[in-house]
């Protein structure tokens, strides 16, 4: 999710430390992210937005059961360390599947992460988040999923290190090789209420 508002903190230019970024996160009553010294606090999620999320969750939780692989929602943070800087988003959904990426609050190889689109989330996740998610070595799919439509991206890396991106639309199905599961829409938008298109 895109981060709503800067909370103005630690010295004149408002730049603060991972050290500090971390301590503070841990007690804050409302996430926040972290870009090159600064936080953003995150703004609340939709219903739609929360079922979309808990459909993805319910599936894959069963499905990675026994293997290697682990799924978090929203409150897990991911650290990328794009152009020296580092940074730390909460994706809506992620998958890492090294089991020495074992830090208590974030993960940093993460093989698969989904975030749900909004309209004020759009741009970041589109641009900002999609290019800083992409220097990270493990991750294999990055997912974008519509909330106003039966529309989901879905961003691979291929075996040259290139990234390539498929859209899909109501009757297509979701493959996530990343994980070895295949989605329908249906079960992607179980119990969302998709708002009828414009003529």
């Amino acid at each position: 999710m895109r981060p709503a508002k800067q909370i103005p903190m630690g010295s004149p230019l408002n730049l603060i430390t991972v050290e500090e970024y971390l301590k503070f996160e841990q007690d804050a009553e409302i996430r926040h992210e972290y870009v090159a010294g600064q936080i953003y606090a995150m703004a609340g999620a939709s219903e739609a937005h929360n079922l979309i999320v808990t459909n993805l969750i319910a599936i894959l939780r069963p499905h990675l059961r026994g293997s290697s692989c682990r799924a978090f929602v929203s409150d897990m943070k991911v650290k990328v360390k794009a152009q020296q800087a580092d940074i730390f988003y909460y994706p809506d959904l992620l998958v890492t599947c090294d089991p020495n990426d074992s830090k208590k609050y974030f993960k940093t190889n993460p093989n698969l992460i989904v975030e749900v689109l909004s309209d004020s989330t759009e741009t970041t996740d589109r641009r900002e988040k999609r290019l800083n998610y992409q220097t990270i070595k493990s991750l294999q799919e990055y997912v974008l999923v519509s909330q106003n439509e039966m529309k989901v991206e879905i961003y691979r890396r291929d075996k040259n290190d290139n990234w390539t991106v498929e859209t899909l639309g109501k009757n297509d199905n979701l493959v996530l090789d990343s994980v070895g599961l295949t989605l329908t829409m249906a079960d992607i938008y179980e119990d969302v209420l998709i708002p009828p298109s414009l003529p």
